[in-house]
């Protein structure tokens, strides 16, 4: 195999995970693209296409397909033409031996997703359903077709852990897009060769490292990125897993998972002071002693190495922010509300057995499925023989047999903001916190959320904006706010808890964002004191967390100070301090980390 180009590393791996995939489909799982459709996902799903052997299938799921269309069941047109069960086969059992693409992934019903990946763990789809027992043989690679448009809206997370390669081509322009330089007959040549070759235990033992440096949790991945290392050595002709292999397996299967920056020990640091500088060397002799140490240096360093240069660049930033990378997964405050089912509305999310009453709808389809491998019993109930060559007269359909429909959907989301309009406030941050807040007022108008807004100066805290869709209303409350007087914070975020309980009784998904220095100088009662009014505040928080809210707290102080991060977590909620960030720059960092926001504990 001839090395890939360096001018286009996103495409350039992208192209060789579509190799190595193509060599050992089962044994690496698949992979996740991460992108729109578009010409770049069209480019690789017809590469790795081009590289599976003629014969192996390619078998696409479409998002609402039931079932009984994935793992098979009963055949309902079959069996009602002839009186008796007759099973058809799913998709998962039709793609032995290639691929299942999925489309929007990231909508993937997680009951779907277990049948799934209980199939990719057994090799086999076992059905149990409609009245049959089958295990039908069935080894396949999954491609997760990944169109989320945020970051909380990923593939199921037990999906995810089970594919090798997580792809995001989101950035691929139509200039990247060359052909791959691995061909049919090379992946057929190492696919035949990947059982053979071999994979030493201290190569193991330095990829389990290196997913351990980068805060890898799962076991799956060092066992994925051990088997891309030797789809890679087949592919190099090569009959034992190298350095090499070892470092492009860190690069494309370790590097995407990563969930905290590793910290490289130099043992160079503690003798750096004590020794005097060394005098500089030609540079051939420094590239040579660059070599040199570069060969002795362990083999955990070298593979944790290529890893940790291969993080992408958006999530090297996240993690130097301090964000937990697996809260991501998380329902976003202010961008989705909490799920719930529906009588009704909302996405289908299958059947169950239940009486027609209280508005449900029959599944009709469904109800004839679970009527139909009774109808050869019920006949005979009745008397009636059916005689060969004929159809039977009527479908008898009970009351055990109704299969209604289950939906479900996004509750409303209000996004509630807490203002501090105290003098220390206005003096420094408030003209700010007002620009910031307006902007995103527009950003939650045009997801169609609601906003409300407290604030507070004096001696109390004040609704100034009920929860609304009304942007020019929330704007002009905002104009007319004045700055001044005290920071009642105790009274602030007992209005605000209050407010959102009400929010969340009429089933829509509160968050609040509050905009404060943390300087509490009025408590609860309305007599000045900061002592009292400090403890007042952290008294707050702590019954605002045990509601369980999405909280956002912006220490708009010049100079942020420990006592409002003390009180953000206190109220488990994000601290955020901006003490230089302007109106744009608050309401940016803002919305990035709303959508981080977990509920509190």
């Amino acid at each position: 195999m001839r090395e890939r180009s360096a001018e286009d590393p996103i495409w350039g791996d992208a192209l060789l995970a579509a190799a190595l995939f193509a060599v050992a489909p089962a044994q690496l799982g698949g992979a996740a693209i991460r992108s729109l459709a578009g010409p770049g996902r069209d480019a690789w799903l017809e590469t790795l296409r081009a590289l599976l052997p003629d014969e192996a299938p390619m078998r696409r799921v479409p998002l609402h397909a039931s079932e009984s269309r994935i793992l098979g069941g009963l055949d309902l047109t079959a069996t009602l033409r002839a009186g008796r069960p007759v099973a058809e086969r799913g998709i998962l059992a039709a793609a032995d031996g290639g691929v299942v693409v999925l489309a929007m992934a990231e909508r993937m019903e997680l009951n779907k997703a277990a049948h799934l990946v209980a199939a990719l763990d057994a090799g086999e789809v076992v059905l149990e359903r409609d009245g049959l027992a089958l295990r039908t043989p069935s080894h396949f690679g999954v491609v997760a077709l990944d169109e989320g448009l945020s970051e909380e809206e990923r593939p199921p997370a037990a999906l995810m852990d089970r594919l090798a390669f997580h792809i995001d081509l989101s950035g691929a322009t139509l200039r990247d897009l060359e052909p791959s330089i691995v061909t049919a007959e090379e992946v057929t040549v190492a696919a035949a060769r990947y059982s053979a070759v071999s994979l030493s235990d201290d190569a193991l033992q330095a990829l389990c490292t290196t997913a351990m440096a980068l805060g890898i949790g799962s076991l799956r991945a060092p066992l994925l990125a051990a088997r891309a290392a030797k789809a890679h050595a087949a592919l190099c002709g090569e009959d034992s897993v190298s350095e090499v292999d070892l470092q492009t397996a860190a690069r494309l299967v370790l590097a995407p998972r990563a969930t905290m920056i590793p910290q490289i020990e130099d043992p160079e640091d503690e003798s750096t002071e004590e020794q005097p500088p060394e005098p500089q060397e030609p540079p051939e002799e420094a590239e040579q002693k660059d070599e040199s140490e570069a060969k002795d240096k362990p083999l955990d360093d070298v593979i944790l190495e290529a890893a940790q240069a291969a993080i992408p660049p958006g999530l090297l930033a996240m993690l130097k922010m301090g964000l937990d990378r697996h809260s991501r997964g998380a329902s976003a405050g202010g961008k989705a509300g909490a799920q719930k089912q529906s009588k009704t509305r909302g996405r289908p999310i299958g059947t169950r057995q239940g009486d027609l009453r209280d508005g449900m709808r029959l599944n009709v389809v469904e109800t004839l499925r679970a009527a139909a491998p009774w109808q050869p019993i019920r006949r005979t109930a009745r008397g009636e023989v059916l005689e060969p060559g004929k159809r039977p007269a009527r479908v008898e359909v009970r009351r055990d047999d109704f299969r209604i429909s289950r939906h479900k959907e996004r509750s409303e989301t209000a996004t509630i903001f807490v203002v501090d309009a105290s003098g220390s406030a206005a003096l420094h941050r408030l003209a700010e916190a007002k620009g910031a807040v307006e902007l995103l007022l527009a950003d939650c108008y045009v997801r169609r959320d609601q906003v409300a807004l407290i604030a507070f100066r004096g001696r109390e805290a004040e609704l100034l904006l009920p929860p609304t869709r009304s942007l020019t209303r929330a704007k002009r409350s905002l104009a007319g706010l004045p700055g001044g007087g005290g920071t009642p914070l105790a009274t602030a975020i007992d209005a605000a808890a209050a407010l959102a309980d009400s929010v969340k009784r009429k089933g829509q998904t509160p968050s609040i964002v509050f905009l404060t220095d943390g300087r509490a100088n009025i408590a609860r009662d309305g007599e000045p004191g900061r002592p009292q009014a400090e403890e007042d505040a952290l008294a707050s928080a702590r019954a605002f967390r045990l509601a369980g809210f999405r909280a956002v707290l912006v220490d708009t102080s010049p100079r942020p100070q420990p006592k409002a991060e003390k009180l953000a977590g206190e109220m488990a909620a994000i601290y955020l301090p901006l003490p230089y960030a302007d109106a744009e720059g608050l309401s940016q960092a803002v919305r990035a980390v709303s959508s981080n926001v977990p509920a509190a504990a």
